[in-house]
């Protein structure tokens, strides 16, 4: 510890969120260099390596080979694939002194694909699998919660090669069983949840979550299985109304009707039910949301779904990835003056508005594309804005009054919304991301023109499969979940050392046993950290066992005298005086060293 470049904190940094954050900066294991930029110190550095000796050994054992691209990338293959537009604002672009375009790699499909197109011809060359562990940048917009969302990080990402279908399904399968290994292994409980792909691309996805209070990612569990990603939850089928005896729409006065609440109150004062009294599920509320493409084009969209849901905006941007969803703003809605703000109904939109215009390349001009929400049943009746202030129209009918141009999953996902596949209710739970599994298909082999001969000499296009592990970020979920409120705990097959060793008092006794534990320990294999600083108090010394977190100790101070040493348990707090003698027996014993 005297020579170890480490300075532990008794204090949070001001900037942290959650734990893990807080712990690796304190123990000194990382530091922060930019904003979503870290420098990973020597004790950090070693965990991180451990997560990825792990990682390597499934992977291998999977039958995957490791290579190692640059980070630094042309701009032509990711032209040809339609990335350097679509992954817009979070790609880090940048010019040499020719003016060449490169970028920093936030993935590298294309760079595999490349690799495999020079080096095979031949069905027979295949399946193979790749992998690579390399550092990534994404220029995001709001770092957060230290390393598990930052601008650079480190991912292991593998892709497999297959002649057909069914030899995708084959790789896709062993992968999959490789990511439950290392993840067990880690001892990082999980779920494997449907996902969307995104701008990835590709057909089945899967993500594997970290359940954690502090994660950013939303997912569904049923009693009977169903796990997903709240994006990739889908609404089961809702059968059509018969409308036939829905009377003819009626515009009503609803002065200061602005909220689904406010208008609810009224409609049950002027316009009461008999059955039953108006609900906000009664209501269609129409909000105005902007695609913002890749190419920077906005286009103002008005989604369509009952007033008793909000709409989820990473659920409608995972449907229209790779555009980004934002609320419309005033400027958005300057040349669709027919919408008015709390008013909004779908007769002046859709495509049976009579404000709708065909441009000469086929775009829609003089109203905003109308997508409604899968909640909402053909023939069911609604109370909707009437397009004028402080009026709404009753019983408005889809498929009688309106249409819509398409439909898309815009409400957010409830607790007690039935499962997809009827498995039950579902609940919300939340995590981190720590892997993502893709079949990706051919797009990248299509755009990139990998093919090679098949059985009867015909040029066959590749198909793919792409396999992602955010290395940093597990080391996050780790250190929230191997952590308590004195510092961090790690597994002993992660931990920086596996025992600690600590030297209390001045008597030279006591530091000579000390090193000699350290000394037989480490010619036994194991791994040390020696506190041997003098002229620190026993309290600091402590204080930084329990920060640092490796998972064993060995006290030796004051007990000396009597013959006598501690042995820790950093994980059940468990202290046991033996004599000296005894000490590594019974370190071998607890620790299973």
């Amino acid at each position: 510890m005297s020579e170890l470049f480490v300075r532990t904190l008794r204090e949070d940094p001001a900037d942290a969120e959650v734990r893990s954050h807080k712990l690796l900066v304190r123990a000194g294991y990382v530091r922060r260099a930019a904003p979503g930029v870290y420098t990973w110190l020597p004790l950090g550095l070693k965990v991180l390596r451990k997560v990825e000796q792990v990682i390597r050994e499934e992977m291998d054992g999977a039958g995957s080979q490791e290579m190692h691209f640059p980070a630094l990338l042309p701009r032509e293959p990711y032209e040809a694939t339609g990335r350097w537009d679509d992954y817009g604002p979070n790609l880090f672009r940048l010019k040499d002194r020719r003016e060449n375009d490169y970028l920093l790699a936030p993935t590298h499909e294309e760079m595999f694909t490349l690799a495999v197109k020079d080096m095979y011809s031949s069905y027979k060359d295949l399946p193979v699998s790749l992998y690579q562990i390399q550092h990534k940048y994404r220029d995001e917009a709001r770092p957060r919660a230290g390393i598990i969302r930052t601008r650079e990080f480190i991912m292991k990402d593998a892709y497999s090669f297959d002649i057909d279908d069914a030899g995708l399904d084959k790789s896709y399968e062993i992968m999959r069983n490789a990511y439950e290994k290392i993840f067990q292994r880690l001892g990082l409980p999980y779920e494997i949840c449907s996902a969307q792909s995104g701008a990835m691309g590709g057909s089945r996805s899967e993500e594997f979550l970290f359940p954690c209070e502090i994660g950013e990612d939303t997912f569904v569990r049923s009693p009977g299985g169903y796990t997903a990603n709240t994006e990739a939850v889908t609404t089961p089928p809702v059968a059509d109304v018969d409308y036939s005896d829905v009377p003819t729409p009626t515009v009503e006065m609803t002065p200061g009707a602005t909220t689904i609440e406010s208008l609810v109150d009224m409609a049950n004062d002027i316009r009461p039910r008999a059955d039953r009294p108006w609900e906000a599920s009664d209501t269609l509320k129409n909000v105005v949301v902007v695609f913002v493409h890749p190419d920077g084009t906005r286009e103002p969209v008005v989604i369509g779904l009952p007033g008793d849901r909000e709409v989820d905006l990473k659920r409608v941007e995972a449907n229209v990835s790779p555009a980004e969803v934002e609320v419309a703003g005033p400027e958005d809605l300057e040349k669709f003056p027919q919408l008015v703000p709390g008013y909004i109904g779908p007769e002046v939109i859709g495509p049976n508005s009579p404000l709708r215009e065909v441009g000469e390349n086929g775009e829609l001009l003089g109203s905003p594309r109308y997508l409604l929400d899968p909640h909402v049943a053909r023939g069911s009746r609604w109370i909707t804005g009437a397009n004028e202030v402080d009026k709404h129209v009753f019983d408005f009918v889809y498929g009688r009054d309106f249409e819509v141009d398409g439909f898309i999953e815009a409400a957010e996902v409830r607790a007690g919304d039935e499962a997809p596949d009827g498995s039950g209710p579902l609940s919300i739970e939340r995590g981190i991301e720590i892997g993502h599994i893709f079949q990706l298909g051919r797009k990248y082999a299509e755009a990139l023109d990998l093919k090679v001969l098949d059985q009867n000499g015909k040029a066959t296009v590749v198909t793919m499969g792409s396999y992602g592990i955010g290395v940093t970020r597990v080391l996050a979920a780790l250190a929230e979940l191997n952590s308590d409120d004195l510092g961090l705990i790690w597994p002993l097959e992660l931990a920086p050392a596996h025992v600690h060793i600590i030297a209390t008092g001045k008597d030279d006794e006591v530091f000579d046993t000390a090193q000699n534990f350290a000394s037989e320990l480490t010619a036994a294999g194991r791994e040390v950290l020696y506190d041997d600083r003098r002229r620190v108090s026993a309290g600091v010394k402590f204080a930084d066992y329990e920060l640092l977190g490796v998972p064993y100790a060995i006290v030796v101070g004051r007990g000396l005298k009597n013959g006598v040493v501690e042995v820790r348990d950093r994980r059940t707090r468990d202290i046991f005086e033996v004599p000296v003698d005894q000490a590594l027996a019974k370190l071998a014993d607890v620790a299973g060293l």
